[in-house]
């Protein structure tokens, strides 16, 4: 099939993007703008892990001493502002992710829209599977980042003392830092089931490479855990990693699924012409 990209030309195609950029910042900006208004509900969202009664604590001191929260082990972490306009400016970013957030379907539409009259129809298909389970990934992972991964964090490192007359008083403006910093780091990380699916149905990856690789991807993936977690909690690393390493190994699978694919088609076109 031929591309239906048409007869435009560079300046029709630049007055079509602008107008696509437009409608991504207008959509973003009023969701943003919304968040901002409902100050209560967004920080009530973004503070929560703070809270001693967070959904993830009372799981871990439902399960006991195994994960070092016993019943009703209580702890609190008082958060404050250092700089006189620093409340607001962290009201305003923290509305703006949460507006980008909110419009990032509408965002992908946009792009796929705009993408897809220069694809071939194969082409589209894939583009479309790509994206859908990209953004899907994505979300999952900033939710367990909220939920596991930097609830364990904070509970950690905000609680952590070298003596017991040291009080810990954490900024907003790290609180806040740490959380969106987590989130897509996350999010980024669980991206990679669809893209090794991406790559290998171009034809640069492949199942065996995974597989004779496997320890060095472990390696690199406690490496990355660490990175993304700062802090020495065991706990805690192992929590980051065990989900990327449960990806890698369902990326395998997703790619040996497509070499089984190529390998039957490429046996099929041999008998044909045989």
């Amino acid at each position: 099939m031929s591309k239906n990209s048409g007869t435009q030309s560079f300046w029709d195609h630049l007055d079509v993007l602008r107008s696509v950029l437009i409608r991504i910042i207008a959509v973003s900006a009023a969701c943003g703008i919304v968040a901002f208004i409902f100050k209560e509900a967004l920080f009530s969202v973004a503070l929560a892990p703070k809270d001693n009664d967070f959904i993830t604590y009372r799981m871990l001191q439902s399960l006991g001493s195994i994960f070092s929260a016993p019943e009703g082990d209580e702890f609190s972490v008082q958060l404050i502002n250092t700089g006189l306009a620093q409340q607001f400016m962290i009201h305003m970013k923290t509305a703006m992710c949460a507006g980008v957030l909110c419009a990032s379907p509408y965002i992908l539409y946009e792009i796929f829209r705009f993408v897809s009259p220069a694809l071939y129809d194969n082409e589209r298909r894939y583009a479309l599977n790509v994206s859908g389970a990209g953004y899907v990934m994505f979300m999952i992972g900033v939710g367990v980042s909220y939920y596991l991964i930097f609830p364990l964090t904070f509970r950690f490192l905000g609680t952590y003392q070298v003596a017991s007359d040291v009080v810990n008083m954490i900024s907003l403006e790290s609180y806040m830092g740490t959380l969106v910093m987590m989130c897509l780091a996350m999010g980024v990380v669980f991206e990679m089931p669809a893209l090794c699916w991406f790559f290998a149905k171009m034809g640069m990856l492949n199942s065996a490479f995974m597989q004779t690789y496997r320890k060095h991807a472990i390696v690199i993936i406690l490496i990355a855990a660490a990175i993304i977690t700062p802090t020495s909690d065991v706990m805690t690393l192992l929590a980051v990693s065990f989900p990327m390493w449960l990806l890698y190994e369902g990326s395998i699978c997703i790619v040996k699924r497509i070499d089984r694919k190529r390998a039957k088609a490429a046996t099929e076109q041999n008998l044909m012409f045989s």
